[in-house]
């Protein structure tokens, strides 16, 4: 049984013990980084940059003393993400949410590329075939994956599996493009998208939040480009006037996700990945999008573990057991106390990458919750 390492994220004295940096501090001490990681060994502390608008990301002081916690084994760490807009955007992107070399203390890089396309393609399995992994994440001896527990409006929860699936794997690749990256999970059993003109109200959100331009409007028309889009469904989410529809196929997308992120642990020896759940600012939507709603959760700590599937299961139990918080959109979709608040805000079966994560051989569900 693994264990899952917690600190809560209440201080009840007036000292910096009692701080979540000093908590992590802690967490990262009694995880035993150096059972893991060695000398000179290059670490990536993978994470995500956020978008501009969307705030809520792990906090570059958090990054800073993961990154401390690393060099003071001796190891090599620097900070990375793939690239979800242009990679000099993307770079300024992390700029304005703090993550840069002063903030973090250690390099900051882009693990495809300044264009999204430096990667390797690594057997998956048999929904996605084969899926581009960052070179950088492909070739790095070991990682620390640090994840922003958040809402998705795909994966309805995101944390670990959804980082190293739609985070580890590229944005492209040189030969067989955007369906061989991130976008192949988005596009498996996906179909085209449905506008109805007599309900849109020409607001242009969906044109506006496109990482791809696959929307453009001319004369009051919408054309939407089927070859480049990769059914990310942001335009379907910010749709107000429902006038847009992408259908989709959860079921086969949460396994994707699981699958992806089999090819992206592939690529490390065993106990090579450390694994940081950050459950803060819980917000309902993920980092990608040009904004950052209220949380729906309160903070409630960080966990740390060496299994992905045990640390995905103690962060969802946490907050299944945790209130909605008022003023949030839990309370604009009538979520009450003992609802599954993210179920209820997307309605995915978000479970089913955590099972079948479970099923592919990544972890374990059954863990022993050790708080600090």
């Amino acid at each position: 049984m693994a264990k899952v390492y917690f600190a809560s994220a209440r201080a009840r004295k007036w000292r910096y013990e009692d701080s979540m940096p000093a908590k992590l501090e802690r967490l990262l001490k009694e995880a035993g980084l150096m059972n893991y990681f060695s000398p000179d060994e290059w670490v990536a502390v993978k994470t995500h940059f956020g978008s501009e608008g969307a705030h809520r990301v792990v906090r570059p002081l958090f990054l800073r003393k993961v990154a401390d916690a690393l060099k003071r084994i001796g190891a090599k760490p620097f900070v990375t993400d793939t690239v979800r807009i242009k990679g000099l955007d993307y770079l300024e992107v992390a700029n304005q949410n703090g993550i840069n070399h002063l903030s973090v203390g250690v390099p900051v890089l882009l693990a495809d590329g300044l264009y999204g396309k430096d990667s390797i393609m690594v057997t998956a399995g048999e929904i996605l075939g084969k899926i581009a992994v960052a070179s950088v994440i492909h070739d790095v001896p070991a990682m620390v994956v640090c994840s922003h527990v958040k809402g998705h409006i795909n994966a309805g929860y995101a944390g670990a599996i959804k980082n190293l699936a739609m985070g580890g794997v590229s944005s492209s690749h040189r030969t067989c493009g955007w369906k061989c990256g991130r976008g192949a999970m988005h596009t498996i059993g996906e179909g085209e998208l449905v506008w109805d003109p007599k309900k849109c109200e020409l607001c242009y959100q969906c044109k506006d939040i496109c990482p791809l331009d696959a929307i453009t409007f001319k004369e009051d028309e919408l054309t939407w480009d089927g070859n480049i889009c990769w059914r990310c469904g942001r335009c379907e989410r910010v749709c107000q006037s429902e006038s847009l529809k992408l259908p989709g196929d959860d079921e086969r997308f949460m396994r994707s996700l699981a699958e992806a992120a089999k090819a992206v642990i592939s690529t490390f020896e065993p106990d090579k990945i450390l694994y940081i759940n950050f459950l803060t600012e819980i917000q309902p939507e993920c980092d990608c999008m040009p904004m950052a709603d209220v949380p729906v959760i309160q903070d409630l700590g960080i966990l740390v573990s060496t299994d992905p599937v045990a640390i995905e299961q103690a962060s969802i139990d946490l907050m299944l057991q945790s209130p909605p918080l008022p003023g949030s959109m839990a309370t604009d979709k009538k979520i009450a106390a003992g609802d599954d608040i993210f179920k209820k805000l997307h309605n995915k079966p978000y479970m089913i990458q955590v099972q079948e994560a479970e099923r592919l051989g990544l972890g374990k569900s059954a863990y022993e919750l050790v708080e600090i």
